[in-house]
């Protein structure tokens, strides 16, 4: 008889302090992820990858390497890549090149306001469309439009808070079937058998966070 597949906990967006505006140490990335119940998170830093590979083998928790790349027309989420790929190209090459290097493209934020949207620029090429990002305002509309877009091009659903500082990370998750391994989960995710959940960063929060950020510059 065979097993049943666990279902994994996992927010698909989180910025760590190797990006220039997030102030999420290892310390809190690995206490706030535990204090939400996930079973892992994809660092996702802005365009680099060395900091989700340094990440991976430096800490205890579940995680999936990434990067958020700005494309020339947006900003793009890619996910179990081997390779870095470079900021600045056209959405479909951009798209292209994270499938050469091993991974999957996630249209990150893609209708919302002030965060490097995609908006008309998302094609069949990408392999799932976010539609929860807490950070997203405003965040009625985001979802609503993000959920109208996957049913469109028939795509995975799946949610990530964008946190770029600790208490947010969690604030939004993607719920997979898989087992804790990056390859099942990024198959899992390109067949579907995923569920996003997640609400929108509170206003406190939000302040919060800010000030953080505000006093690492």
């Amino acid at each position: 008889m065979r097993c049943r597949t666990l279902q994994l906990k996992i927010d698909l967006h989180v910025h760590t302090h190797y990006s220039y505006d997030s102030v999420i140490t290892p310390q809190d990335l690995i206490f706030y992820s535990k204090k939400r119940g996930l079973d892992g998170v994809a660092v996702t830093d802005h365009d680099r990858l060395d900091s989700a590979l340094k990440l991976a083998k430096e800490t205890s928790l579940f995680i999936i390497p990434g990067m958020e790349i700005e494309s020339k027309n947006g900003h793009i989420v890619a996910l179990n890549l081997k390779e870095a790929v470079p900021k600045g190209l056209s959405v479909d090459e951009t798209v292209d090149r994270i499938h050469e290097a091993g991974g999957i493209a996630v249209a990150s934020h893609p209708v919302t306001f002030f965060k490097g949207s995609l908006g008309k620029n998302v094609s069949s090429k990408f392999d799932a469309v976010e539609v929860i990002n807490s950070s997203a305002f405003p965040f009625n509309r985001s979802v609503k439009h993000g959920e109208l877009l996957a049913s469109h091009l028939g795509k995975a659903r799946v949610a990530g808070s964008d946190a770029h500082y600790g208490p947010e990370i969690g604030c939004a998750y993607t719920v997979v079937d898989a087992e804790p391994d990056v390859t099942e989960l990024i198959n899992a995710i390109k067949k579907g058998l995923c569920q996003p959940f997640g609400s929108a960063f509170p206003l406190t929060m939000r302040m919060k966070g800010f000030l953080a950020r505000l006093n690492r510059r």
